[in-house]
């Protein structure tokens, strides 16, 4: 071989040079233990703050669901007694007394875990009370004063100190009417010793506050009444509305652990950075030796070390080529897994489609055919009705599919005539066994209302359900659909002929779990009033009479 020229560099070439290389490597080696650590650490603190703000959304969230599950259990408590027999028996003045609802009331606070449970007069009087037999009974006292009497229609709300009690808490009252005629209001109190016991347990400070930004269920209880605090430097602020209440849960999670992570991630990223350098510097140090010992064959070896990393480099590139070709086919392959797949479905469905169609288009063909060819009679009309339950076929089979989409939880106008014909069509098999006719008034074409059509459907096909399986075997079983508008509102009644409503079904009905059916659940009625009223509407049934049917009233907001 051909001795090759040396050209390696000495320590002694260009020292100013030298001199320029050692700064820059030093300059970089300090901006690097600066950068390093202060990336790592706000890294880390961006995630460990969306971890914390996930976790505490997570914990903000439960405790409003739980907040609003003791709400609901408690309108629902007096929603109950404002329909109560005894209750309105004891406000008409034809109970002797009002200790037998005492007794209830105070049987009811028990169960459902109030504080106290009270009936008001027409007056704003107490006439029963939970707490009738003890020492600070309400029964007796005059409460017309506060707002949950008076604004109570027929619900209304009330946080504020108990005047007997003296004891903060939160009143809800609903309204007791027989017709337009007021006889008095239920109330229940609720206080939230326990919850926020609760959530005193947990690091998290959180409290609830009304409309009007005044704090009233809190951890802090120097913080009661007052104005909300603004959450302290340290701490993630979450928010999140009271669902029905106007009212907005507050949580402010601690952030202290937060830093002390970032600042030891960053701790560690410099130290582990120092050390890379160290490494770095032993390694440049070992190779300057070995340069300066082994200067005779340097050239020799650089030329070696150029053709490896050239066939290095050729190889790491034929690699990658390779990879890349891999990852190709992969990707290939699994697109044609899934076009396939796609493909198949397009075939399965229009399949389907064919299937369900053309037998359908050859049923209704024959049968217009045989009602041509022998016109007029018995077989002729019932040619006509096999023709005519070809299109029924088609038109249920769209239904169905309309009623099955989910529901996009918009609010909106819905158009009321559409709404009765589907949820007609999607019940008329339970009304066909007794050939049960359906009577429908006339419906304006652009009368609408405001909701979601799929719920709305909902309620219309479960009282259109209930009102076929009461009468069920009844050879003069019907059904009667009304329509009442007004200027904001639309009234739809659902009636019939079976047999009616018993008082202790009436007193029940719309209680969750409370059925008369041997498969029923007792939810299908709680859902649709719960829907009737998140849309600002109600769902209601008339008081039972005698020898005559159940009526259900559908009340919800005109849309424009």
């Amino acid at each position: 071989m051909q001795d090759k020229q040396d050209t390696s560099p000495t320590t002694t070439d260009s020292p100013v040079l030298s001199r320029a290389a050692g700064w820059l490597v030093l300059a970089l080696a300090l901006a690097l233990l600066v950068l390093v650590p202060a990336a790592t650490f706000w890294g880390v603190r961006a995630g460990a703050l969306q971890g914390l703000r996930d976790e505490g959304l997570a914990a903000a969230q439960s405790r409003a669901m739980t907040l609003e599950s003791i709400l609901d259990r408690q309108r629902a408590v007096v929603a109950i007694l404002s329909d109560d027999a005894i209750v309105k028996a004891t406000l008409r003045g034809a109970q002797p007394g009002g200790n037998l609802v005492s007794a209830k009331l105070e049987r009811l606070r028990a169960a459902t875990q109030s504080s106290v449970l009270y009936l008001l007069d027409g007056r704003g009087r107490t006439v029963a009370a939970s707490n009738w037999n003890q020492p600070d009974s309400f029964v007796g006292h005059n409460y017309s004063f506060r707002d949950y009497f008076r604004l109570a229609r027929p619900t209304a709300m009330e946080f504020a100190l108990g005047t007997v009690s003296r004891e903060p808490g939160l009143y809800l009252s609903h309204d007791v009417r027989v017709g337009a005629a007021l006889l008095g209001v239920v109330v229940v109190k609720v206080e939230f010793d326990t919850l926020e016991a609760a959530w005193a347990r947990s690091p998290n400070a959180t409290h609830v506050t009304d409309a009007n930004g005044r704090v009233i269920i809190t951890t802090d209880a120097e913080l009661r009444f007052r104005t909300a605090p603004p959450a302290a430097p340290d701490s993630l602020p979450i928010a999140l509305p009271v669902r029905g209440t106007g009212w907005t849960l507050a949580m402010h999670v601690p952030t202290r652990e937060v830093r002390q992570t970032a600042a030891y991630a960053a701790g560690s990223a410099g130290l582990a950075t120092l050390l890379l350098m160290a490494l770095a510097n032993q390694a440049r140090r070992a190779r300057l030796r070995a340069a300066l010992k082994a200067r005779a064959d340097r050239a020799y070896r650089v030329e070696l070390e150029h053709a490896v990393a050239e066939r290095t480099r050729d190889l790491s590139d034929e690699i990658r080529e390779r990879q890349l070709a891999q990852q190709r086919l992969s990707q290939m392959q699994s697109d044609l897994v899934q076009a396939n797949k796609l493909a198949t479905m397009g075939q399965i469905t229009a399949g389907v489609a064919h299937e369900i169609n053309q037998p359908l288009a050859t049923i209704r063909l024959l049968a217009e055919n045989g009602q041509a060819m022998a016109p007029g009679g018995p077989a002729s009309d019932n040619l006509a009705r096999i023709s005519r339950m070809t299109d029924r076929i088609g038109q249920i089979t769209d239904q169905l599919r309309d009623f099955a989409r989910k529901a996009t939880g918009e609010i909106g106008p819905v158009s009321l005539r559409p709404v009765i014909e589907a949820s007609m069509l999607l019940t008329a098999s339970l009304r066909k066994a007794s050939d049960m006719p359906v009577h429908l008034p006339e419906i304006p074409e652009g009368l609408a209302v405001t909701g979601e059509r799929v719920r709305v459907e909902q309620i219309l096909v479960n009282l259109l359900t209930n009102a076929s399986e009461a009468q069920e075997g009844r050879a003069d079983a019907w059904i009667r659909i009304g329509v009442q508008a007004d200027a904001d509102r639309v009234t739809l009644t659902v009636s019939d002929n079976g047999p009616g409503l018993s008082p202790q079904v009436r007193d029940q009905l719309f209680a969750p779990f409370a059925t008369s059916k041997a498969q029923g659940l007792g939810l299908g009625l709680v859902i649709s009033r719960d829907i009737a009223r998140e849309f600002g509407g109600e769902l209601s049934a008339d008081d039972p009479v005698p020898g005559q049917g159940a009526t259900f009233r559908l009340v919800l907001r005109r849309s424009a």
